[in-house]
């Protein structure tokens, strides 16, 4: 950790033991008694991160921080506190405290804790650049596969054009990021940005309506293909003639507008107007190997609010891979922000991913025990089918083999080590393979072994 951290408590105790361990840890430190020597200090720009006590001799610790607030904006106060009251961790909340601890406390915890804080209070914008903190300096969206990238190169192409955009994708990919995406890095993001829906067109004035809130910046269609023929109509009208200041207009679509065209439920005058450019969001299962960094982003996050630090095995992370994930990466997000509650240690396990998935959609492709008198191969052919099954008419995320592989490999080894004791050359022998070779599947697969005397 780097940083100062202000220290104020009446125990002693309390301030020695944090002193050693915030100094340890790297921080400098200034330990009082007093709230008037904490607010003292804060006056005069002092401190990275407060760390105060709530009854102290000369004051109340959670009446500071508005005080602490109007002079320092965005210092992080975290409040510890004896009254282990629901309605002290209210107050701390209401006080806008960066976080609260009851005492005693976890000292590993809290310094988790405050380091998260010196952190946010390193990314806090001074003031003469809070006007661009609300503008994000990269792309809102995460992925590094080829099938990502493909995607990043087409809106920059497109982004400061004023070519109407047409966005598809299956629900929960990303369609309305990445409209806003367009909007935040073009030469309109000093402008509004509107998101029109079926309500906003239901009567005659409605168009007028958007460009009267627009006023030249970009008017998204959210959902066009959903849109009745009246409402269509209106905004063929209103792109023909938007009046003084000109918006840009992008559409999202879940559903192949092609087929609404060919059953006559969308106007060919409409849909060639929104297709000046295309930009096709893939599906989740298109680009599993972003599953991964999505998984550790959306971790981060939750641990930045205060849930416990998480990281997904990596047998857990392939089981998540072979997932049809129906509901993309907004699924993905809210099953990871489940476990992430849920789990019991900081390492997420497979078993723990697959307990969530099995009552998620779909969930039979990595979910599901063996049919009794069935054999392995017809197991597998069964699972394997059901894979197929739960992709409709499109084919599997590429190297399916080495997953596959991997799957059937990985607990095969971990329960003939178990089997011979954590004894390495027995397990060769067991399974018929060469020591070295053995070796390095543990090594690729990173399976740990642990010797042990085998129990009869």
């Amino acid at each position: 950790m780097d940083g100062t951290v202000l220290v104020a408590d009446d125990d002693r105790t309390i301030r020695t033991v944090l002193t050693q361990a915030l100094t340890r840890a790297g921080c400098k430190v200034h330990a009082t008694s007093s709230l008037t020597t904490l607010m003292r200090w804060v006056g005069e720009g002092k401190g990275d991160v407060v760390i105060s006590d709530v009854v102290m001799p000369d004051g109340n610790g959670l009446e500071m921080l508005p005080k602490i607030s109007e002079d320092r904006p965005g210092l992080p106060v975290i409040v510890i506190s004896a009254q282990n009251t629901i309605m002290t961790a209210i107050q701390a909340e209401e006080a806008d405290a960066y976080d609260y601890l009851p005492k005693p406390f976890d000292l590993p915890d809290l310094m988790k804790r405050t380091a998260r804080a010196l952190e946010a209070s390193a990314r806090s914008p001074a003031p003469a650049a809070q006007e661009d903190a609300d503008r994000p300096e990269e792309l809102p969206l995460i992925g590094s596969t080829p099938a990502m990238q493909g995607l990043y190169r087409v809106v920059a192409r497109i982004m400061n054009t004023d070519l109407p955009v047409l966005i598809t994708g299956e629900s929960g990919t990303g369609k309305s990021l990445i409209a806003r995406a367009i909007h935040d890095f073009s030469d309109r993001r000093t402008l509004p940005f509107v998101t029109v829906t079926p309500s906003d067109l239901a009567d005659l004035e409605g168009p007028a309506r958007v460009m009267a809130r627009a006023k030249g910046g970009t008017v998204v269609l959210d959902e066009v293909g959903d849109l009745d023929p009246e409402a269509q109509g209106r905004v063929v009208r209103m792109m023909d003639a938007p009046g003084d200041h000109v918006p840009r207009f992008l559409a999202t679509s879940q559903g192949r507008l092609a087929d609404k065209l060919e059953q006559e439920t969308l106007r060919e005058d409409l849909y060639y107007r929104l297709s000046g450019a295309v930009v096709a969001v893939p599906a989740l299962r298109e680009r599993v190997d972003d599953i991964p960094l999505l998984v550790t982003h959306f971790l981060a996050r939750a641990e930045r609010e205060g849930h416990p630090p998480r990281r997904l095995s990596e047998d857990a992370q392939e089981l998540m891979r072979s997932y049809s994930w129906p509901g993309n990466v907004r699924q993905l997000e809210n099953m990871v922000r489940r476990i992430g509650l849920t789990a019991r240690g900081e390492e997420i396990t497979r078993a723990e991913v697959e307990s969530v998935l099995g009552n998620q959609p779909a969930a039979a492709a990595v979910v599901g025990g063996q049919t009794a008198g069935e054999s392995l191969s017809e197991s597998v052919a069964r699972h394997l089918k059901r894979y197929f099954d739960l992709h409709g008419d499109m084919l599997p995320p590429p190297g399916l083999y080495q997953r596959i592989l991997r799957e059937v490999e990985h607990p095969l080894l971990e329960i003939a080590l178990d089997a011979t004791a954590g004894n390495q050359a027995k397990c060769a022998d067991l399974l018929g393979i060469n020591r070295n070779t053995l070796r390095k599947k543990l090594n690729d697969l990173d399976i740990r072994v642990t010797r042990r005397r085998k129990l009869m």
